[in-house]
């Protein structure tokens, strides 16, 4: 799996996966929040599928 998250992007999708995940365990927000866990696994993970599936990626280039 080729990386497509650069390292911005990862921190600030890890930020408000944990953020969205705690509004919801605590019922600020509701049921919803836990959609938080997408960009939360995403920034882990460094893949986007949205990303792959539209050729985006916010990786720097490597390079050769």
């Amino acid at each position: 799996m080729k990386f497509n998250v650069g390292s911005t992007d990862r921190v600030l999708r890890i930020i408000a996966g944990l953020v969205l995940i705690g509004l919801a365990a605590s019922g600020t927000v509701g049921v919803w929040g836990y959609i938080g866990v997408v960009p939360l696994l995403t920034g882990l993970f460094k893949f986007c599928p949205a990303y792959a599936l539209f050729g985006l990626s916010t990786c720097p280039l490597e390079k050769k």
